[in-house]
């Protein structure tokens, strides 16, 4: 039975994780752009991988290491039906030509270099065959487990390794005599590499040179260069060809990969990567300032992106994201210039440029010009439905108009096509409550919580309505909820805790709770006159302090 997908959708680790589950045996196929590879597997376990592009093969590292001479690998190749590691492997072994732990050795040091490699791929497609090529007696045989164990390994130890070694057409230049008088012992790559460091030598060619990975290589140098038996020379002055695409291409991969598991840091880190290798890569920087978006780093962002702007090659999507900066940050003239930007570099039909132009709209209280912008987005969307986003604002743009029957229509069918929307959900309750049903917001608040529990919006709104049909008791827990995911998120939720505290005698933390309400708002009125009233107060009593509630604190919408 055949497996196929993407790799925007199922991780090669996902992947693995299921065939060698399933104890499959076949061949998994991965194709991306010019690159192809494969994983083959044996009731579950790995026995051999590749990439096709990439030059090493076990003959090429086994002559390297020693194990075989060129002439006698030569015969052993011309005595198979093509040149090919899963049989040359096997047939070594066979013969007894290499000693069987040396083959071992560079055939797993093969494969983990190139299943590695494929888990930089986060863009491609896979392809599991099952039965079609196996081997009886594979010569070695690597679980998915160590597998994905590797990969972890490589990627934090790679960190370490970059601080000393941070470009790969660096030189560097060993200190025998330190080396010779410290009686350290080497290891068997250190030992391969120690006759190109003599600072004339960069990294990429210490690579070529001795068959090893990058991996490896680096590996070994950073061990030389902490250990103070090596120090670093200069750069490489004759080589001048950009960074490897298959470097560049890792770091890249890496990025968006940990940006779409939520993993910031550790996506700037690979994006930082690729810039220093190649400082004009649009996509990084794009990616880069998108990471700043997600943080609400809104000045970040609008440096990177208007440095990725600038390139010639700069598509639509990156002025949309600067003008979303702008937008976000106040600059209500720059978003707009932006999107006339967006437009002219071919984002005229482009329904997202026409729905942040009406957000800006919005956002300047134009509700005609925001209304139009908002239609003219969904015309552009044709046949294809609108995204979450337009209909979030559409629905509110309605609602600010007063006409929450059309805002409730609006947002009911958002909900129909984005099930899964918490923020359509709140909007809803929202119109809900504005028009007085009150129970329908409630259950639609409890149906939102269930799509999305983190969204602070959520709980306070649930919260409000909770507190004015007096269940103060499931009140209170919602507004905890809120404080717990965002501690400054309002006066009138610390208000509202410290009311109820106080009806329950608690009035050391009802106190507590309006000092921080007056700390966040310093000018609210009710706070101040409930502090007044319990500090004046020698015997205070529940019915001292007002429910009233200022006038803007009913239901809001959750920002998108």
């Amino acid at each position: 039975m055949a497996i196929r997908g993407s790799l925007s959708e199922a991780s090669l680790a996902d992947v693995l994780q299921l065939l060698a589950l399933g104890q499959k045996t076949g061949v998994l196929s991965l194709a991306r752009e010019d690159s192809f590879g494969s994983v083959h597997f044996d009731r579950g376990s790995v026995w051999h991988a590749a990439i096709i592009n990439r030059r090493d093969r076990l003959g090429d590292r086994l002559v390297r290491a020693g194990a075989i001479d060129a002439d006698a690998l030569a015969r052993v190749l011309a005595a198979l039906p093509e040149d090919d590691d899963r049989l040359l492997a096997p047939e070594l072994r066979r013969l007894a030509q290499v000693d069987e732990d040396v083959l071992r050795r560079e055939y797993r040091a093969l494969i983990e270099e190139a299943v590695c490699a494929l888990f930089s791929w986060t863009t491609g497609t896979f392809a599991f065959e099952a039965n079609s090529t196996s081997s009886d007696s594979p010569v070695i045989s690597l679980s998915a487990d160590s597998m994905l164990m590797e990969a972890a390994r490589r990627v934090d130890e790679w960190t370490q390794i970059e601080k000393k070694i941070p470009s790969l057409d660096l030189m560097f230049e060993l200190d025998a005599v330190r080396l010779q008088q410290s009686g350290v012992a080497l290891t068997a790559e250190q030992s391969r590499i120690v006759a190109w460091l003599d600072g004339t030598h960069d990294v990429v060619s210490i690579v070529e040179r001795s068959g090893l990975g990058e991996f490896a290589v680096g590996k070994a140098i950073y061990g030389l260069v902490s250990a103070g038996f090596a120090q670093r020379v200069g750069r490489s002055s004759s080589r001048q060809q950009p960074a490897p695409e298959s470097r560049v291409a890792e770091h890249r991969n890496l990025g968006v990969a940990f940006y779409r598991t939520a993993m910031y840091d550790e996506a700037v880190r690979e994006f930082r990567r690729v810039l220093e290798l190649r400082s004009d890569d649009l996509g990084a920087r794009f990616h880069l300032g998108l990471v700043h978006l997600r943080r609400h780093a809104w000045d970040d962002a609008v440096e990177v992106l208007t440095r990725a702007s600038e390139q010639p090659d700069a598509r639509p999507a990156v002025l949309l994201a600067l003008a979303y900066a702008h937008e976000r940050r106040g600059d209500l003239d720059e978003a707009e210039a932006r999107l006339a930007d967006a437009a002219r570099r071919g984002g005229a039909d482009d329904p997202r440029v026409a729905l942040s132009q009406g957000v800006v709209a919005m956002r300047r209280g134009d509700l005609p010009r925001a209304e139009e912008r908002l239609s003219t987005a969904r015309t552009l969307w044709g046949a294809r439905q609108p995204t979450a986003v337009w209909f979030h604002h559409a629905g509110i743009a309605a609602a600010l108009r007063g006409e929450t029957s059309r805002a409730a229509s609006i947002l009911e069918e958002g909900i129909a096509l984005h099930p899964h929307a918490a923020v359509l959900h709140n909007d809803l309750a929202v119109v809900q409550e504005r028009r007085g049903t009150y129970e329908a917001a409630a259950r639609t608040l409890d149906h939102a919580l269930l799509e999305e529990s983190a969204l602070p919006h959520l709980h306070k709104n649930l919260g409000d309505y909770l507190y004015r049909a007096q269940r103060y008791d499931e009140a209170f827990e919602s507004y905890e909820r809120v404080v717990r995911l965002a501690s400054d998120f309002g006066a009138d939720v610390w208000l509202k805790l410290g009311n109820i505290h106080y009806r329950r005698g608690a009035h050391d933390e009802a106190r507590t709770a309006w000092e921080r309400a007056l700390e966040i708002d310093p000018d609210n009125v009710i706070v101040r006159g409930n502090l007044g009233v319990a500090r004046a107060s020698a015997a205070p009593t529940a019915a001292a302090i007002p429910d009233a509630e200022p006038e803007n604190a009913g239901a809001t919408a959750a920002p998108v």
